[in-house]
């Protein structure tokens, strides 16, 4: 933060304290009215907003026992003070500041740069060292007038599990073990896919300076089912039928994922491949739920009694002589 800031804002005032206020008090007030002035309690609220930013810049500085002693001395200058460049005749700026601070005479001014102060004196961060007792320039990790950045936001913490498919489908509790070895309760959704990160607000390390805690990231793994496989929201699964069934029809069952079995009708000639779709049973997350999609795959027997080659001879000699490959080449070929 600038220091005009530090002349022009009450920060007091800001947070409604004492001057003499302790830690204790400053931190019980400050997390009140963040509370109360949150944008996330507040959605949509430009002057709530706005209020939360003044108490997050009035705390970051009171908090800190260096920035608040430097701020008290800086409003210890007087109110009105402004850092302006001042032309001729006009009256002096942040120059003047500091020359009348430190006694110079008939509208003389300390000159700040490389090369020091006029008369051997330090440059302008020995001066403001002097003023504050740290020798510190500006932006500096201690010391001076450090910029403001408001509370900090604790770390995050990450952890990982890895779930069955029928867990990450239905959503389950489970119990982790953060990056601190502390274990944790985490509430996994319905729908959660292989790879996802769920991220939980407040769950990770506390502020060091009463902001807000950092988020828990935990990274999911899902098993692999033997039978269905995920496709976005959709479920999908293979099913066998017979020859015969592909060929003339059939009402078959198939398989859903932690029910009971439904039944579809597969109708005459179905080839394999054919998507038969059921409506609802697929994967239900915050944006909706999916289907079941189930491919018909023609099984074909591996091995033929001599009766059973006998009867499938008679069926090709029955059937019409055609190259279901005859559209394919004529295709490739143009």
């Amino acid at each position: 933060m600038a220091s005009q800031d530090w002349f022009d804002k009450d920060f007091y005032k800001v947070l409604g304290v004492d001057k003499t206020a302790s830690d204790a008090e400053l931190k019980k007030t400050y997390r009140k009215l963040a509370r109360q002035y949150h944008p996330d309690s507040n959605p949509g609220d430009a002057a709530a907003e706005s209020r939360f930013k003044e108490i997050s810049e009035a705390y970051s500085v009171l908090s800190d026992k260096e920035q608040r002693a430097e701020y008290d001395q800086v409003r210890a200058m007087g109110s009105g003070a402004r850092f302006t460049a001042g032309g001729p005749g006009q009256g002096g700026g942040f120059e003047d500041v500091f020359g009348g601070m430190f006694g110079q005479q008939g509208g003389q001014r300390v000159r700040f740069g490389q090369g020091g102060a006029r008369g051997g004196a330090g440059g302008f961060e020995d001066i403001l060292g002097g003023m504050f007792g740290g020798g510190q320039g500006f932006g500096q990790s201690s010391g001076g007038f450090r910029g403001f950045g408001g509370p900090t936001k604790g770390r995050d913490v990450t952890a990982s599990t890895t779930l069955d498919f029928t867990t990450a489908i239905a959503g389950d509790t489970v119990k982790l073990s953060q990056g601190n070895g502390r274990p944790v309760n985490v509430r996994i959704p319905a729908g959660v896919a292989d790879g996802q990160k769920i991220r939980l607000r407040g769950r990770g390390e506390p502020s060091p300076d009463g902001g807000e805690a950092g988020d828990l990231v935990v990274s999911v793994s899902v098993r692999k089912h033997p039978v269905f496989e995920r496709d976005g929201q959709h479920l999908r699964v293979d099913v066998p039928v017979t020859f015969v069934e592909a060929a003339l029809g059939a009402t078959i069952q198939v398989p859903t994922l932690g029910g009971e079995p439904v039944k579809l009708k597969v109708a005459p000639g179905t080839p394999s491949g054919r998507v038969l779709r059921v409506k609802g049973r697929g994967v239900t997350t915050k944006s909706g739920t999916g289907d079941l999609l189930a491919t018909v795959q023609v099984a074909v027997p591996s091995h033929l009694s001599d009766k059973q080659r006998e009867a499938v001879e008679a069926l090709r000699t029955a059937l019409p002589d055609e190259d279901p490959r005859e559209d394919l080449l004529a295709k490739a070929r143009s």
